[in-house]
């Protein structure tokens, strides 16, 4: 699989001193979150969310997927540990009361119109919403960039699975075929600088869920391109996926924004947009 969009799961201590956390959380959410839209409308209309949903999201983020889940009724439980900030904003978007601040929504109130739950932890029993098990999981962050982030996401899923009801729907997320996906020859400079190629695999998804005693139960692809209005907001967007960050600390911030904005400029179009095609791949597997 190629290098994928993913956030680097290093500790708080030793993101801090190179990269702007709450900063990055806000192109996250301001810029590079909407790209993934495609996806979660396409896994909301095939599972008819609505209001029998009781959906738990994985590494929510800052909260777009559970708003849409939310805008169909789902009852939705958000699960962060890796990106405090990130989570702040999804508190901003989803909970009624949190005042405003800098968040995807530009502090004008968006909320959910169904109660909400976002966790920094793996949820327990009494997290469980009042109508009965989860109905839905979602891990829509994708798997398969960095090292270790698919037996991380096999750890997380173990933790909530018990909570999940019979039957439920269990949804993951990875790219779609190299040649299909415009941004894989940009992701590349992260690997070079880091010196660092993760393993060329196909299969992460079905390896993620087999060794979660899931069965699968159908897949699909989705076109979600990149788009941004120029090529700083693109350099922002991307950066803000936490992908590049051990390439800056391997390197320097200054080198990594010279190597990504170079990276880009085959695709930037005559107005000075940016444009990147690509197909995200997900997969539906059911709880025995």
């Amino acid at each position: 699989m190629t290098p994928t969009l993913v956030r680097q799961h290093t500790s708080h201590a030793e993101a801090a001193p190179r990269v702007d956390l709450s900063a990055r959380a806000r192109d996250w959410s301001e810029i590079q979150e909407r790209m993934l839209v495609p996806l979660y409308e396409a896994v909301y209309d095939r599972l008819e969310v609505g209001p029998a949903t009781r959906l738990l999201g994985l590494r929510c983020g800052s909260g777009l997927a559970l708003l849409m889940a939310a805008s169909r009724g789902a009852a939705i439980t958000g699960v962060d540990s890796a990106s405090p900030e990130r989570l702040a904003l999804a508190r901003e978007r989803l909970l009624p009361g949190t005042p405003p601040g800098r968040g995807g929504d530009g502090g004008r109130g968006t909320r959910a119109r169904t109660p909400a739950a976002l966790l920094d932890g793996p949820p327990t029993a009494t997290d469980v919403p009042e109508q009965g098990a989860y109905t839905l999981v979602t891990a829509f962050e994708p798997v398969g960039g960095l090292a270790g982030d698919a037996e991380g996401l096999g750890d997380l899923l173990a933790d909530v699975l018990p909570l999940a009801g019979r039957g439920a729907a269990v949804v993951l997320a990875g790219w779609g075929p190299p040649e299909r996906c415009a941004t894989s020859s940009v992701l590349r400079v992260a690997a070079k600088l880091a010196d660092s190629r993760p393993p060329a695999r196909r299969d992460d998804l079905e390896e993620v869920a087999g060794r979660a005693g899931l069965k699968p139960d159908g897949s699909g692809r989705v076109a979600c391109p990149f788009g941004y209005a120029d090529l700083d907001s693109a350099v922002r967007g991307l950066l803000s996926t936490g992908l590049f960050d051990t390439a800056i600390a391997a390197t320097d911030a200054k080198q990594v924004d010279k190597e990504l904005t170079e990276a880009l400029h085959p695709h930037r179009r005559p107005d000075g947009t940016v444009w990147m095609p690509n197909v995200f791949r997900y997969l539906i597997a059911r709880v025995p």
